[in-house]
Protein backbone atom coordinates (compact mmCIF):
# COMPACT_ATOMS: atom_id res chain seq x y z
CA UNK A 1 0.00 0.00 0.00
CA UNK A 2 1.24 3.48 -0.45
CA UNK A 3 1.73 6.06 2.48
CA UNK A 4 -1.73 7.75 2.09
CA UNK A 5 -3.22 4.95 2.89
CA UNK A 6 -0.95 3.65 5.74
CA UNK A 7 -2.13 6.76 6.72
CA UNK A 8 -5.83 6.78 6.34
CA UNK A 9 -5.32 3.28 8.14
CA UNK A 10 -4.11 4.29 10.80
CA UNK A 11 -4.64 8.15 11.60
CA UNK A 12 -0.88 9.21 11.62
CA UNK A 13 -0.31 11.96 9.04
CA UNK A 14 2.39 10.83 6.29
CA UNK A 15 4.82 13.51 7.55
CA UNK A 16 5.02 11.39 11.02
CA UNK A 17 5.51 8.21 9.24
CA UNK A 18 8.14 9.40 6.92
CA UNK A 19 9.80 10.06 10.67
CA UNK A 20 9.21 6.79 11.89
CA UNK A 21 10.99 5.64 8.59
CA UNK A 22 14.19 8.05 9.17
CA UNK A 23 14.69 7.00 12.89
CA UNK A 24 14.60 3.43 11.53
CA UNK A 25 11.13 2.41 13.12
CA UNK A 26 9.28 1.37 10.04
CA UNK A 27 10.85 0.01 6.92
CA UNK A 28 8.73 0.41 3.61
CA UNK A 29 9.86 -1.73 0.54
CA UNK A 30 10.30 -0.22 -2.60
CA UNK A 31 8.94 -0.61 -6.09
CA UNK A 32 11.02 -0.84 -9.25
CA UNK A 33 9.62 3.01 -9.77
CA UNK A 34 11.29 4.40 -6.28
CA UNK A 35 7.63 4.32 -4.53
CA UNK A 36 7.39 3.34 -1.14
CA UNK A 37 5.09 0.51 -0.79
CA UNK A 38 4.45 -0.64 3.11
CA UNK A 39 3.52 -4.26 4.33
CA UNK A 40 0.39 -4.97 5.86
CA UNK A 41 2.36 -5.58 8.85
CA UNK A 42 2.85 -1.86 8.83
CA UNK A 43 -0.47 -0.72 10.03
CA UNK A 44 -0.10 -2.53 13.28
CA UNK A 45 3.73 -1.32 14.00
CA UNK A 46 3.29 2.09 12.89
CA UNK A 47 -0.17 2.39 15.72
CA UNK A 48 2.42 0.51 18.48
CA UNK A 49 4.62 3.37 17.56
CA UNK A 50 1.93 5.98 18.05
CA UNK A 51 0.71 4.27 21.51
CA UNK A 52 4.23 4.57 22.87
CA UNK A 53 4.95 8.23 21.57
CA UNK A 54 1.42 9.24 22.96
CA UNK A 55 2.47 7.63 25.88
CA UNK A 56 5.83 9.87 26.23
CA UNK A 57 8.44 7.15 25.42
CA UNK A 58 11.09 8.69 23.32
CA UNK A 59 12.02 7.42 19.52
CA UNK A 60 15.31 5.82 20.78
CA UNK A 61 13.39 3.85 23.30
CA UNK A 62 10.97 2.46 20.90
CA UNK A 63 13.22 -0.05 18.43
CA UNK A 64 13.91 -2.13 21.27
CA UNK A 65 10.28 -1.95 23.07
CA UNK A 66 9.08 -3.10 19.32
CA UNK A 67 11.18 -5.91 19.01
CA UNK A 68 10.57 -7.33 22.55
CA UNK A 69 6.68 -6.75 22.03
CA UNK A 70 7.18 -8.34 18.61
CA UNK A 71 8.28 -11.38 19.60
CA UNK A 72 5.84 -12.19 22.20
CA UNK A 73 7.98 -10.25 25.01
CA UNK A 74 10.64 -12.04 23.66
CA UNK A 75 14.24 -10.20 24.83
CA UNK A 76 17.75 -11.11 23.31
CA UNK A 77 19.76 -11.78 26.06
CA UNK A 78 22.94 -10.21 25.60
CA UNK A 79 20.64 -6.79 25.23
CA UNK A 80 18.48 -7.83 28.19
CA UNK A 81 20.33 -5.77 31.16
CA UNK A 82 20.73 -2.47 29.16
CA UNK A 83 16.85 -2.26 27.42
CA UNK A 84 15.37 -2.90 31.08
CA UNK A 85 17.55 -0.29 32.37
CA UNK A 86 16.19 2.08 29.79
CA UNK A 87 12.43 0.91 29.96
CA UNK A 88 12.55 1.46 33.98
CA UNK A 89 14.05 5.09 33.60
CA UNK A 90 11.41 5.24 30.80
CA UNK A 91 8.49 4.10 33.44
CA UNK A 92 10.01 6.06 35.94
CA UNK A 93 10.03 9.03 33.91
CA UNK A 94 6.38 8.71 32.73
CA UNK A 95 4.98 8.05 36.50
CA UNK A 96 6.79 11.44 37.40
CA UNK A 97 4.76 12.84 34.30
CA UNK A 98 1.83 11.05 35.31
CA UNK A 99 1.88 12.47 39.44
CA UNK A 100 2.74 16.18 37.99
CA UNK A 101 -0.26 15.79 35.64
CA UNK A 102 -2.78 14.69 38.72
CA UNK A 103 -1.55 17.53 40.44
CA UNK A 104 -1.98 19.96 37.77
CA UNK A 105 -5.51 18.73 37.51
CA UNK A 106 -6.47 18.74 41.06
CA UNK A 107 -5.30 22.43 41.11
CA UNK A 108 -7.59 23.19 38.42
CA UNK A 109 -10.55 21.57 39.93
CA UNK A 110 -10.11 23.57 43.34
CA UNK A 111 -9.88 26.91 40.92
CA UNK A 112 -13.24 25.54 38.81
CA UNK A 113 -14.70 24.99 42.16
CA UNK A 114 -13.71 28.11 43.89
CA UNK A 115 -14.86 29.90 40.51
CA UNK A 116 -18.58 27.98 40.92
CA UNK A 117 -18.86 28.93 44.33
CA UNK A 118 -18.35 32.58 43.37
CA UNK A 119 -20.73 32.76 40.55
CA UNK A 120 -23.58 31.28 42.80
CA UNK A 121 -22.77 33.23 45.59
CA UNK A 122 -22.84 36.76 42.99
CA UNK A 123 -25.89 35.35 41.50
CA UNK A 124 -27.28 35.00 45.17
CA UNK A 125 -27.06 38.47 45.93
CA UNK A 126 -28.33 39.98 43.11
Amino acid sequence: MRIGELARRTGITARMLRYYEEQGLITPQRGDNGYRDYDEALVERAEKIRCFLDAGVPTRAIAPMLHSVERSHEVVPSTAPELRAMLVRERDRMTERIDSLKRNRASLTELIDAMDRGDAQSAGSA
